[in-house]
């Protein structure tokens, strides 16, 4: 009898001991920035997509980041895929500690929400898209930046053109900046997806400098996952050829500068200046000319070339 009160007493107090473990625990995990909790910003808000422009500012061109989201050491957060499978809101500090020292290896292997349906791949070619094929696995914060690579979390099905014109441009423009200055930049990269809809309708690009209080980088804008001449279910993300496109006619309705990171000024692609560019300064803009100066207000056209007379 005693026996058997002593071994009751022991397994009450094991029982406890875990319990008190299993909360202590609790207290020592890692803290969800609330960056992470991304933006209240819906599909319903954004601007439909018109005209050639890859991407179009929001918000005044002003990042939706709350004072206490700013901080001044480099970290990186990723969501939890939600019940479909979907990718959510990626933040991070930028900083030279947490950039990549060795070029990108390897084939991605991550299958993302509306890569297939039903068992096939919705990864069409065609002929007018670069590469050939419609979709890329899109990082949303770049490899360039803080070296993930195959993170089921950081991928989603995006276009190429949403890959290449919309988002690329802007992970240049970060990272050239932090190289440069070796300060940091606050990055949140939002998907929105309408309903439940496997792909994005497009993404959410914040950008703000912290040491500088936002002079060297500010930025808000929406980028379109959308492939010029191919119509999207963006449910299933199965796609075809729109038959009503012409090739090219996207580039006619765009304005294409070339920006100087360094000296703030913008060049026509064929101005002397801009085809001497170094690469490490160079950024591209493509999109609607109303938006280029809510985007980059503080940017000056070139003498020579004279961008705004064209």
């Amino acid at each position: 009898m005693k026996r058997t009160s002593a071994f009751l007493r022991l397994s009450a107090l094991a029982v406890c001991l875990i319990l008190i473990i299993s909360q202590l625990g609790s207290c020592f995990e890692p803290e969800k920035p609330s960056a992470g909790n991304g933006p209240s910003v819906d599909e319903g808000e954004l601007p439909d997509h018109s005209g050639g422009a890859a991407y179009v500012a929001v918000n005044g061109n002003i990042p939706y980041f709350e004072a206490d989201d700013i901080v001044y050491e480099s970290y990186e957060y990723y969501s939890e895929l939600d019940g479909l499978g979907r990718c959510g809101v990626a933040v991070a500090c930028i900083g030279t500690d947490i950039m990549p020292t060795e070029d990108r290896e390897g084939s991605l292997t991550v299958t993302p929400s509306g890569w297939e349906y039903k068992g096939k791949s919705n990864n069409n070619t065609y002929s007018f898209v670069d590469g050939g094929f419609i979709y890329n696995r899109c990082h949303l914060i770049g490899y360039q930046l803080t070296g993930e690579n195959s993170n089921e979390k950081n991928l989603i099905t995006g276009t190429r053109y949403l890959n290449m014109k919309g988002m690329l441009p802007f992970e240049n423009l970060v990272k050239a900046f932090v190289v440069d200055t070796e300060m940091h930049v606050m990055y949140r990269v939002t998907p929105i997806f309408e309903g439940n809809d496997y792909v994005a309708k497009g993404v959410l690009m914040e950008g703000y400098s912290v040491e500088d209080d936002g002079e060297g980088i500010c930025f808000c804008i929406f980028a379109y996952n959308i492939q010029p001449g191919v119509i999207i279910d963006y449910y299933t993300g199965e796609n075809k050829a729109d038959p009503e496109y012409n090739e090219g006619s996207e580039e006619t309705v765009s304005a294409v500068y070339v920006l100087n990171i360094s000296t703030k000024k913008y060049h026509l692609p064929t101005c002397t200046y801009a085809k001497s560019m170094s690469s490490d300064n160079r950024f591209n803009y493509t999109g609607e000319p109303e938006d280029f100066k809510t985007l980059y207000p503080d940017y000056l056209p070139c003498g020579s070339c004279n961008p705004d007379q064209k």
